[in-house]
């Protein structure tokens, strides 16, 4: 899931869909063009960067493998946004870097089954409950 923590978050699809990210949030930059993802990128330096792999299947080994390659974007995490889980090529784009993936499969199911404790953990930070949990004490 992507968290507050990222600061600054470049969405690479097609539309907003609102199963990837709420159009609400004010450090999220989308943008549709695949010409346009060096430039972003250069213009926001972003924390993290989600690609809907279902738009951009036939680019996205080169658009991650050049992002890796240069020292400018190191400290930038990759996350992939797909609609099932494909073992094969799941593997090669963990290989060449990317961080995070995230299956339009598990969003549903996780939508399903949500439990209050659960959103509880997902809202406040490991430390936040810890401290609540000293508190309690």
């Amino acid at each position: 899931m992507i968290r507050t923590r990222f600061k600054k978050v470049l969405l690479v699809s097609p539309v907003n869909s609102s199963n990837q990210l709420p159009a609400d949030y004010e450090n999220v930059r989308h943008i549709r063009a695949l010409d346009r993802i060096f430039p972003s990128i250069f213009e926001l330096s972003p924390n993290l960067i989600v690609f809907d792999y279902n738009y951009i299947s036939k680019d996205m080994e080169k658009i991650v493998r050049r992002i890796r390659t240069n020292q400018f974007y190191s400290k930038i995490k990759i996350c992939c946004y797909k609609a099932k889980i494909e073992p094969k090529a799941d593997s090669l784009l963990k290989a060449i870097g990317v961080d995070y993936f995230i299956y339009e499969e598990e969003l549903q199911a996780v939508q399903k089954h949500r439990l209050i404790p659960h959103l509880f953990a997902e809202i406040l930070d490991q430390p936040v409950l810890a401290m609540l949990n000293g508190a309690t004490n």
